[in-house]
């Protein structure tokens, strides 16, 4: 078994690589996965397994401790990966999993983008300015290269400056903001990247054409957009099983009687074998839950080990 580095991970994977690994992974049949949780919000240890069967199996094992993002000194999520042969059970790579959960996160978003946001958005607006921002933002760039212009609020505008200036310093034109509903207006694609228990998007204020990307919500407590944005969308998961086990952005407004189960059009899965239809208007708002889970560590842990081939023997 081999030990692979964030700097590792890092050298091998791209955007467009890993996007393509996990859109052509959804139109394969769905893996079994499994989630176990211990603690809390304030520090959770978590495990999430995935089984691709005749492929591979792979856990990913993470603390978050949210704290740590106010000390400075470490982040709030920590991970480890783990990759076996899904043919014989042989131990094949213990991966850095904080990197692997960056990488998947963000291109699990940038594939609901490719799949459902208009052909040439322009404007960009990042809600939330931690550790996962920059790396969403690198991956909707990545899948709507037109993204010209970036809007980042949060809720201290230190980190927004802070983020701002490393995008600038990229060549992206990057503009802090604080007045979040305006921003809203005009923003063409949104992501979401926050702990919040109160809606920041309001549906009001999303204008036509608009596709949603919702990633930092992951108890049925916390949210990010209102009922009027679920309400007035065409509604999508990055996997159904997973929105539906405990995510406030579908299970909150599915209670408060704003949408129903069966306005959940479909997931990535659904999407990719081109079994839904995405977007079917250039009004159409889109709205997309990403709900995460260990089928995604699986398939980025599988691009990562496929892109190292022989080194790993």
């Amino acid at each position: 078994m081999h030990f692979v580095s964030d700097t590792e991970v890092t050298k091998v994977l791209t955007f467009p690589i890993l996007i393509a690994a996990l859109e052509e992974a959804h139109r394969r049949p769905k893996m079994e996965v499994l989630d176990a949780f211990l603690g809390g919000e304030k520090a959770q240890y978590v495990i999430r397994s995935a089984v691709d069967p005749g492929r591979y199996m792979a856990s990913k094992m993470f603390t978050s401790f949210p704290a740590n993002l106010a000390e400075g000194k470490m982040p709030a999520v920590q991970a480890v990966c783990v990759l076996f042969d899904g043919k014989n059970g042989r131990p094949l790579a213990a991966m850095d999993g904080t990197e692997i959960t960056h990488w998947r996160t963000a291109a699990d978003s940038a594939l609901g983008t490719k799949l459902l946001a208009s052909p040439n958005p322009e404007t960009l607006l990042c809600v939330g300015a931690g550790e996962m921002s920059e790396w969403l933002i690198r991956g909707h760039r990545t899948a709507r290269p037109s993204l010209q212009r970036v809007l980042i609020w949060n809720r201290s505008p230190d980190r927004a400056d802070d983020l701002a200036q490393r995008l600038t310093a990229d060549g992206v034109t990057a503009e802090v903001i604080t007045d979040l509903d305006a921003a809203t207006r005009e923003a063409d694609l949104i992501t979401t990247c926050t702990r919040s228990h109160q809606p920041l998007i309001k549906g009001q204020n999303l204008r036509p054409g608009t596709h949603l990307d919702l990633v930092g919500g992951y108890t049925p407590q916390t949210r990010e957009a209102d009922d009027e944005a679920a309400k007035l969308s065409r509604v999508f998961v990055d996997r159904r099983e997973s929105a539906f086990h405990g995510v406030g952005d579908i299970l909150q407004p599915i209670a408060s009687g704003a949408i129903s189960e069966t306005d959940v059009l479909g997931d990535l899965y659904d999407l990719a074998g081109g079994r839904v239809q995405g977007r079917t208007s250039p009004s159409d708002i889109t709205f997309f839950k990403n709900a995460g889970g260990g089928h995604l560590d699986l398939m980025t842990c599988e691009a990562v080990f496929q892109q190292l081939g022989a080194k790993l023997g």
